[in-house]
C-alpha cells in the first residue's frame, strides 16, 4: 500500500489540493465546515503531513533537530524522553541523530539537521567547537544541554555539576572515608564544574585529592581502576570512588571485581546523573540526580518559547542536584 497524499485528500473530500494544504497548515481562512471535511478525509485515509513539506510551504517549521551525544549512555535517552513529551504538546516534531561524541561527525550530524531546515536544534553535550555552534545559532535557535554559551540566540540548560559532587564528597566524609579519589570526564564540558566541586570539597574537609583522567564511558572507568591498581595494592587502594557519571561508575565496578575489590565493603562507589542503568537491582549505584526528564522537557520549552512566543532573549536555566544513597556505600574497611 502507497502513503496517502494530499491530494487523496483533497479528492475524498471534494475539495481542491491547495484547501487541504490551508487546513494542515492551520490557516484561519477555511470554513468550519470544509475543515471538518478534510480532517475527516485524512483520518479515513492515514493521511499524516509530511512535516519538511509543509515547513517549506510555509517558511516556518515545527521541525526540531536534536543532536545526542552517546546514543549507549542511558541519561540522554531519559532527557530525551522529556522532549518527546514536551514536543508532542507543542506540536513539535523530534529528528534525533548523534555524533558519538566525535567533533567531526558532529559537526556532519548537525549539518544533517540543518538540511531539514528545522524551526530549532538542541544539543545535548556536544564535543562541537564554539564557532560552529555560533554559526549553527545564525540558522535557528539554538538550545545546548549540559554545555555553556554567552551567545544571545542560545539557551542552555544544565545542573550544578559543582554542587553536585561536593555532594557526593560530603556524603563519602560522613560515612568516615578520607582516601577519596575523582575519575573525572575528560574533554566533556560537564567535567570541570564537577571536578572544581570535589576539589573545593575535599579542600573543605582537609583532605588530600586526588584525580585520574578518564572519559563518561564505561571503558573509561575500567581503565581509570586499572591505572589505580599500578599504583595501589588491594589492600592500600583507596576507600572511595566519585565517578564522572554514572556509566563510567558501572565501569569502574566491573573492574573492581575483576580485581577482587567488593562494593562496597573494600571501595565505596558514587556515580553521576542517576540514569536508569543507576537504580536497576544488581546495579544499585548511589549517585547525584540530575532531572533528566525535567532538562528535557525544559530544553524544548525554551524552544517552543521562541518558536510561539517570539522570545529573543537568551535563557540561562540550571537545575539542581540532588544525591540518592543506593546500595554502592557504605562506611570504610577497617
Amino acid at each position: 500500500m502507497t502513503r496517502p497524499t494530499m491530494e487523496d485528500v483533497a479528492a475524498k473530500a471534494g475539495v481542491s489540493r491547495a484547501l487541504v494544504s490551508l487546513v494542515m497548515r492551520g490557516s484561519p481562512k477555511v470554513s468550519e465546515h470544509r475543515r471538518r471535511a478534510v480532517l475527516a478525509a485524512a483520518k479515513d485515509l492515514g493521511y499524516q503531513p509530511h512535516a519538511m513539506a509543509r515547513s517549506l510551504a510555509s517558511r516556518t517549521s515545527d521541525i526540531v533537530g536534536v543532536m545526542v551525544s552517546d546514543l549507549r549512555n542511558p541519561f540522554f535517552a531519559d532527557v530525551v524522553e522529556g522532549m518527546d513529551t514536551a514536543a508532542r504538546q507543542a506540536g513539535l516534531e523530534l529528528i534525533l541523530n548523534t555524533g558519538r561524541r566525535s567533533a567531526a561527525r558532529e559537526r556532519t550530524a548537525l549539518e544533517s539537521l540543518e538540511a531539514f531546515r528545522p524551526g530549532g536544534i538542541i544539543l545535548l553535550s556536544p564535543v562541537l567547537p564554539a564557532a560552529a555552534i555560533r554559526e549553527a545559532a545564525y540558522q535557528c535557535p539554538v538550545v545546548l544541554v549540559s554545555r555553556s554559551s554567552s551567545v544571545s540566540t542560545i539557551d542552555t540548560v544544565n545542573d550544578d555539576g559543582e554542587t553536585g559532587v561536593a555532594l557526593a564528597v560530603d556524603h563519602l566524609v560522613s560515612l568516615g572515608h578520607r582516601r577519596i579519589v575523582h575519575f573525572d570526564g575528560g574533554a566533556a564540558f560537564t567535567a570541570a564544574p564537577r571536578r572544581r566541586g570535589y576539589l573545593t570539597a575535599m579542600d573543605r574537609h582537609g583532605l588530600e585529592p586526588m584525580v585520574i583522567p578518564s572519559e563518561h564511558t564505561d571503558a573509561a572507568g575500567i581503565a581509570a581502576v586499572q591505572k589505580l591498581l599500578k599504583v595501589f595494592s588491594p589492600s592500600t587502594f583507596p576507600t572511595a570512588l566519585v565517578c564522572g557519571n554514572d556509566f563510567n561508575a558501572v565501569g569502574a565496578m566491573s573492574a573492581l571485581a575483576e580485581a577482587g575489590l567488593r562494593v562496597p565493603q573494600d571501595v565505596s562507589l558514587v556515580g553521576y546523573d542517576n540514569s536508569s542503568l543507576a537504580a536497576l537491582r544488581h546495579v544499585s549505584l548511589t549517585t547525584i540526580d540530575q532531572p533528566r526528564v525535567e532538562i528535557g522537557r525544559l530544553a524544548v520549552a525554551a524552544l517552543a518559547e521562541r518558536l510561539r512566543e517570539g522570545r529573543t532573549t537568551p535563557v540561562r536555566r540550571r537545575v539542581p542536584p540532588a544525591l540518592v544513597v543506593r546500595a554502592t556505600t557504605a562506611a570504610p574497611r577497617t
